[in-house]
This record gives C-alpha cells, structure tokens and sequence, in this order.
C-alpha cells in the first residue's frame, strides 16, 4: 500500500500531464480554427492568435489590431482631438473617422491649420515598422446638400478631392503611395439620414455625415506578396544607383589639355 508521501511524488510527478494535455487541446483547436477558415481573415487570424497565446502564456496578449487602435486613440487623446476624430474597429481593421468641418475649410478640400498637427502625429503612428505591411484606405463623404463651383461641380468631387488631400499630406510624411488609395463617395453612404419625414434637414445629422474615414488593415497574402516585390525592386534600384555614384566618385580626374594649337 502506497504511503502519503509516495502519493504525493507521484501527484507531483504528473502535474505536467496537465499542462501538456491543455496545451495539446488549444493546438487541436487552433488547427481546426484555420481548417475552417474559407477566407483568409488577418484579423480574425491575428486575433485567434492572440487569444490562444493568451492561454497559453497565462498572461493577456494584445493582438496587432488592438495595437494599432490603442496607438491611434493614445495619439488621439494627446492632441485633445476626441471630439472631431473617432477610432473604431470593423471586421478587417481600424477605421479613423475625421470630422470634415474640423479638418477641412468650409466647402474646400484644403486642410485647416489646426489639423495638421493631428495628422503628422497619427502619419508618425502609421510609419511605424509594425504597421509596415497594412494597407490605407482613404474615404471622402458629404452631405446631400449640392455643390457647384467651378472647383467642385459636384459632392463626388468634393469628396474624392478631400480624400486625395489626405493621401496627399500622409505622401508629405513619407507615407508610401503603394500602400494608399482613394474613394469619393459624395453623400451615398450618410452615416443618419440627412433630413427629416418631411424633407428638413436634419443639421446634426448632416455634420455627422460630412466626414473623411481612414481604413487601415492588414494586407492580404497576395497584397504583401506584390508589395515586397515593390520594395525589392525599389531597393535594388537604389543599390545600382548608389554603387554607380561611388564608381564615378572613384574614376581620376581627366587628364587636363596640354594646350591649343595655334590656327
């Protein structure tokens, strides 16, 4: 018959069992995960991936894109622009939504003075190594009330043109241009109905509607793929050109003419 002690050795010596068998579970789960994936969904990957981690480690793991709205919102809440500039998550990433009335003079796409600091503070954010390989989608919005300048005959191109203005400025920051595209959508998606049952605009609803989204998310496989093709090639052009700049830099000075002959 075994003695306390002996029981005690044994309980100790198969404690591991446990915490192998708990591991073994969460990689089965973890397989399954990605064996009904139909889609290759980043950030429902990097999430799952965090979460498993998390159990793992016994200690929490933030994923990617809760990293990136954790830096955004910090960024956010430092320049005291919460109440003009709105962060939230969606299905593939982060959406930054700026007020158009705060970033943009009235009926222009020409940035106001005030916001540029807001947006070279979230462009340092972006260029950040981290979030190197993530895509920027870039979305102008307007009301439904109509404009006609010779400018801007119309919302849609008031719409594209503020959001190529942003594209723009996040270019002055060197922000690669690959990585960024831009959408004018004039008043076809309103956040709230611009007017009323009656045909009254509705001005609250109409400020919220007038806005400028910033979609960052992860790039797909392919999208990465044909990106780091960008970069090698932009890399290789560079070596060329800097090694035919020290090629030239090492060539002796021509010899100087001995003279002219007379005529």
């Amino acid at each position: 018959m075994a003695t306390p002690k002996n029981v005690e050795e044994v309980e100790e010596k198969e404690d591991w069992l446990v915490t192998y068998a708990d591991a073994i579970t969460l990689l089965m789960a973890f397989m399954v995960m990605l064996l009904t994936f139909t889609k290759y969904d980043i950030p429902a990957f990097e999430e799952a991936s965090a979460a498993i981690k998390s159990n793992l480690s016994g200690r929490d793991s933030t994923s990617p894109i809760q990293l990136l709205r954790i830096d955004v919102k910090d960024v956010v809440y430092n320049m005291q622009a919460d109440q003009v500039v709105k962060v939230v998550t969606d299905d593939n990433g982060i959406v930054i939504e700026l007020s158009s009335s705060a970033f943009f003079k009235p009926g222009s796409s020409d940035l106001r003075d005030e916001a540029m600091p807001v947006l070279e503070k979230m462009s340092q954010t972006l260029l950040a190594p981290r979030y190197q390989f993530y895509s920027i989608e870039i979305e102008g919005h307007t009301d439904d009330d109509p404009i006609n300048t010779p400018r801007y005959p119309s919302n849609w191109e008031l719409s594209a043109s503020r959001a190529t203005g942003i594209i723009r400025f996040l270019i002055s920051q060197e922000m690669d241009s690959t990585r960024m595209k831009a959408t004018g959508y004039a008043d076809t998606q309103p956040k709230a109905p611009n007017r009323d049952a009656n045909g009254a605009a509705i001005p609250e609803n109409q400020e919220a509607n007038r806005r400028v989204s910033i979609r960052v998310y992860p790039m797909s496989q392919a999208e990465r793929k044909a990106y780091e093709e960008i970069l090698a090639v932009r890399e290789q052009k560079e070596f060329e050109k800097q090694a035919a700049t020290e090629k030239k830099e090492a060539l002796p000075p021509l010899e100087q003419s001995q003279g002219v002959p007379a005529k």
